[in-house]
Protein backbone atom coordinates (compact mmCIF):
# COMPACT_ATOMS: atom_id res chain seq x y z
CA UNK A 1 0.00 0.00 0.00
CA UNK A 2 1.51 3.66 -0.75
CA UNK A 3 2.25 5.86 1.98
CA UNK A 4 3.41 8.99 0.85
CA UNK A 5 5.66 10.96 3.41
CA UNK A 6 5.80 14.79 2.66
CA UNK A 7 8.52 17.41 3.83
CA UNK A 8 8.64 20.65 3.59
CA UNK A 9 11.21 23.05 5.94
CA UNK A 10 9.17 26.04 6.17
CA UNK A 11 5.03 26.57 7.39
CA UNK A 12 4.47 28.21 4.01
CA UNK A 13 5.63 25.40 2.17
CA UNK A 14 3.26 22.96 3.83
CA UNK A 15 0.16 24.61 4.85
CA UNK A 16 -1.90 24.07 1.26
CA UNK A 17 -0.94 20.14 1.52
CA UNK A 18 -2.27 20.52 5.33
CA UNK A 19 -5.23 22.48 4.79
CA UNK A 20 -6.48 19.51 2.18
CA UNK A 21 -5.75 16.12 4.39
CA UNK A 22 -8.48 14.83 5.51
CA UNK A 23 -9.35 12.73 8.80
CA UNK A 24 -6.07 14.49 10.40
CA UNK A 25 -4.19 12.76 13.06
CA UNK A 26 -1.12 14.84 14.72
CA UNK A 27 2.22 12.63 16.03
CA UNK A 28 4.74 14.57 18.34
CA UNK A 29 8.26 13.24 17.87
CA UNK A 30 11.70 14.90 18.53
CA UNK A 31 9.86 18.90 18.82
CA UNK A 32 8.39 17.79 15.66
CA UNK A 33 4.46 18.02 14.29
CA UNK A 34 3.80 14.80 12.17
CA UNK A 35 0.23 15.09 10.22
CA UNK A 36 -1.64 12.09 9.42
CA UNK A 37 -4.26 11.18 7.37
CA UNK A 38 -5.63 11.31 3.07
CA UNK A 39 -4.89 13.50 0.25
CA UNK A 40 -7.30 12.48 -2.12
CA UNK A 41 -8.15 8.63 -0.78
CA UNK A 42 -4.22 8.34 -0.99
CA UNK A 43 -2.24 8.19 3.08
CA UNK A 44 0.43 10.63 3.79
CA UNK A 45 2.34 11.83 6.64
CA UNK A 46 3.15 15.67 6.28
CA UNK A 47 5.64 17.56 8.59
CA UNK A 48 7.76 20.81 8.58
CA UNK A 49 11.44 20.09 9.45
CA UNK A 50 12.30 23.34 9.56
CA UNK A 51 15.63 24.68 7.59
CA UNK A 52 18.68 22.65 7.29
CA UNK A 53 20.46 19.49 6.48
CA UNK A 54 19.99 17.48 9.50
CA UNK A 55 16.53 18.74 10.29
CA UNK A 56 15.37 17.68 7.08
CA UNK A 57 17.41 14.28 7.37
CA UNK A 58 15.81 13.58 10.98
CA UNK A 59 12.64 14.36 9.56
CA UNK A 60 13.13 11.89 6.51
CA UNK A 61 14.40 8.90 8.62
CA UNK A 62 11.70 9.69 11.27
CA UNK A 63 9.00 9.02 8.18
CA UNK A 64 10.98 5.78 7.06
CA UNK A 65 11.10 3.77 10.56
CA UNK A 66 8.26 4.82 12.12
CA UNK A 67 5.62 5.73 9.70
CA UNK A 68 6.67 3.22 7.42
CA UNK A 69 6.50 5.56 4.48
CA UNK A 70 6.85 4.32 0.65
CA UNK A 71 7.62 6.89 -1.18
CA UNK A 72 9.18 10.52 0.27
CA UNK A 73 8.46 14.22 -1.48
CA UNK A 74 10.26 17.05 -0.70
CA UNK A 75 8.39 20.36 -1.93
CA UNK A 76 9.73 23.84 -1.14
CA UNK A 77 11.31 26.94 -3.00
CA UNK A 78 15.05 27.38 -3.89
CA UNK A 79 16.88 29.47 -5.78
CA UNK A 80 17.42 29.23 -9.68
CA UNK A 81 20.35 28.74 -11.12
CA UNK A 82 20.18 27.11 -14.51
CA UNK A 83 20.11 29.38 -17.39
CA UNK A 84 16.21 29.88 -18.53
CA UNK A 85 14.48 29.66 -15.09
CA UNK A 86 12.59 32.77 -13.69
CA UNK A 87 11.01 33.53 -9.90
CA UNK A 88 8.15 30.85 -9.71
CA UNK A 89 9.08 28.59 -12.49
CA UNK A 90 9.58 24.92 -11.12
CA UNK A 91 12.68 22.88 -10.98
CA UNK A 92 12.05 18.49 -10.68
CA UNK A 93 14.82 16.93 -9.39
CA UNK A 94 16.79 13.87 -11.02
CA UNK A 95 19.52 14.33 -8.58
CA UNK A 96 20.39 15.91 -5.43
CA UNK A 97 23.70 16.48 -4.41
CA UNK A 98 25.36 18.83 -1.45
CA UNK A 99 27.32 22.16 -2.99
CA UNK A 100 29.06 22.54 1.09
CA UNK A 101 30.97 19.41 1.39
CA UNK A 102 34.80 19.71 0.59
CA UNK A 103 36.85 16.78 1.17
CA UNK A 104 39.26 17.32 -1.48
CA UNK A 105 42.50 17.00 0.24
CA UNK A 106 41.50 13.68 0.92
CA UNK A 107 41.66 12.72 -2.65
CA UNK A 108 37.74 13.23 -2.79
CA UNK A 109 35.70 14.80 -5.79
CA UNK A 110 34.21 18.47 -5.19
CA UNK A 111 30.56 18.22 -3.12
CA UNK A 112 31.26 14.81 -2.35
CA UNK A 113 30.84 12.96 0.86
CA UNK A 114 33.78 10.12 1.69
CA UNK A 115 32.17 7.01 1.09
CA UNK A 116 29.11 7.98 -0.43
CA UNK A 117 28.18 8.82 -4.38
CA UNK A 118 28.33 12.01 -5.52
CA UNK A 119 24.69 12.55 -6.40
CA UNK A 120 21.53 10.78 -5.09
CA UNK A 121 19.13 9.58 -7.84
CA UNK A 122 15.58 10.65 -7.60
CA UNK A 123 13.07 8.23 -8.60
CA UNK A 124 12.01 8.34 -12.60
CA UNK A 125 8.50 7.00 -11.88
CA UNK A 126 7.88 10.39 -9.56
CA UNK A 127 9.80 12.77 -11.52
CA UNK A 128 7.68 11.54 -14.39
CA UNK A 129 4.69 12.23 -12.10
CA UNK A 130 6.14 15.43 -11.16
CA UNK A 131 6.57 16.56 -14.77
CA UNK A 132 3.20 15.96 -15.77
CA UNK A 133 1.73 17.47 -12.95
CA UNK A 134 3.88 20.47 -13.28
CA UNK A 135 2.65 20.93 -16.94
CA UNK A 136 -0.69 20.02 -16.25
CA UNK A 137 -1.11 22.55 -13.83
CA UNK A 138 1.42 25.25 -14.58
CA UNK A 139 1.30 25.08 -18.57
CA UNK A 140 3.08 28.81 -19.10
CA UNK A 141 6.27 28.28 -16.68
CA UNK A 142 9.13 26.83 -17.30
CA UNK A 143 9.71 23.42 -16.07
CA UNK A 144 13.38 21.82 -15.80
CA UNK A 145 14.03 18.83 -14.59
CA UNK A 146 17.88 18.49 -13.41
CA UNK A 147 20.18 18.44 -10.45
CA UNK A 148 19.10 20.22 -7.18
CA UNK A 149 22.17 21.38 -4.75
CA UNK A 150 21.76 21.80 -0.98
CA UNK A 151 24.13 23.38 1.47
CA UNK A 152 23.21 24.98 4.90
CA UNK A 153 23.63 28.53 3.96
CA UNK A 154 21.33 30.76 1.87
CA UNK A 155 22.74 31.77 -1.41
CA UNK A 156 22.40 35.65 -1.87
CA UNK A 157 25.30 36.58 -3.73
CA UNK A 158 26.23 36.98 -7.28
CA UNK A 159 29.81 35.36 -5.84
CA UNK A 160 28.63 32.45 -4.61
CA UNK A 161 26.08 31.63 -7.49
CA UNK A 162 28.82 31.37 -9.72
CA UNK A 163 30.85 29.48 -7.50
CA UNK A 164 28.59 26.90 -7.16
CA UNK A 165 27.92 26.86 -10.50
CA UNK A 166 31.86 25.84 -11.46
CA UNK A 167 31.65 23.85 -8.73
CA UNK A 168 28.64 21.20 -9.51
CA UNK A 169 26.40 23.65 -12.13
CA UNK A 170 22.99 22.78 -11.09
CA UNK A 171 19.48 23.93 -11.33
CA UNK A 172 19.26 25.75 -8.64
CA UNK A 173 19.87 25.83 -4.88
CA UNK A 174 18.16 25.14 -1.34
CA UNK A 175 19.01 23.77 2.07
CA UNK A 176 17.51 20.00 2.66
CA UNK A 177 17.10 18.26 -0.97
CA UNK A 178 20.30 16.74 -0.67
CA UNK A 179 19.84 15.30 2.89
CA UNK A 180 16.57 13.67 2.11
CA UNK A 181 18.03 11.80 -1.14
CA UNK A 182 20.35 11.04 0.79
CA UNK A 183 18.20 9.51 3.11
CA UNK A 184 15.79 8.00 1.01
CA UNK A 185 18.42 6.37 -0.73
CA UNK A 186 20.27 4.83 2.25
CA UNK A 187 16.83 3.42 3.16
CA UNK A 188 15.57 2.29 -0.75
CA UNK A 189 13.00 4.69 -0.72
CA UNK A 190 11.88 6.58 -3.87
CA UNK A 191 11.72 10.25 -3.47
CA UNK A 192 11.84 13.30 -5.67
CA UNK A 193 12.55 16.81 -5.01
CA UNK A 194 9.70 19.83 -5.88
CA UNK A 195 10.89 23.27 -5.87
CA UNK A 196 9.85 27.05 -6.80
CA UNK A 197 12.16 29.50 -7.57
CA UNK A 198 11.79 32.23 -4.99
CA UNK A 199 14.75 34.12 -6.26
CA UNK A 200 17.69 34.37 -8.61
CA UNK A 201 20.41 33.00 -5.89
CA UNK A 202 22.24 36.72 -6.76
CA UNK A 203 22.72 39.76 -4.90
CA UNK A 204 19.27 40.39 -4.73
CA UNK A 205 18.05 37.05 -3.46
CA UNK A 206 17.40 37.70 0.23
CA UNK A 207 14.61 40.66 -0.74
CA UNK A 208 13.19 38.69 -3.43
CA UNK A 209 12.86 35.11 -1.71
CA UNK A 210 10.98 37.09 1.09
CA UNK A 211 8.52 38.80 -1.21
CA UNK A 212 7.72 35.48 -3.34
CA UNK A 213 8.08 32.65 -0.65
CA UNK A 214 4.51 32.47 -0.06
CA UNK A 215 3.13 31.68 -3.42
CA UNK A 216 6.52 29.72 -4.29
CA UNK A 217 5.76 27.93 -1.39
CA UNK A 218 1.88 27.26 -2.48
CA UNK A 219 2.78 26.91 -6.28
CA UNK A 220 5.02 23.62 -4.83
CA UNK A 221 2.65 22.37 -2.72
CA UNK A 222 0.17 21.88 -5.78
CA UNK A 223 2.21 20.22 -7.83
CA UNK A 224 2.49 18.02 -4.27
CA UNK A 225 -0.79 17.05 -4.01
CA UNK A 226 -1.28 16.49 -7.89
CA UNK A 227 1.72 14.06 -7.70
CA UNK A 228 0.22 12.08 -4.25
CA UNK A 229 -3.36 11.85 -6.29
CA UNK A 230 -1.68 10.50 -9.65
CA UNK A 231 0.11 8.00 -7.03
CA UNK A 232 -3.10 6.85 -5.51
CA UNK A 233 -4.09 5.59 -8.84
CA UNK A 234 -1.34 3.38 -9.30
Amino acid sequence: MIRVGIIGAMDVEVERICQNISGPILHQLCGLDFLEGFLAETPVIVVRSGVGKVNAALCAQLLITKFKITHLINTGVAGALASGLNVLDLVISTEVMYHDVDATNWGYESCTVPGMTRTFTANQELVNIASLACKKLFPEKTIIQGTIASGDQFIGSNEMKNKIKELCNPACVEMEGAAIGHVATINKIPFVVIRCMSDMADDNGEATARFNEKEGGDISAQVVCTIVQALGTL
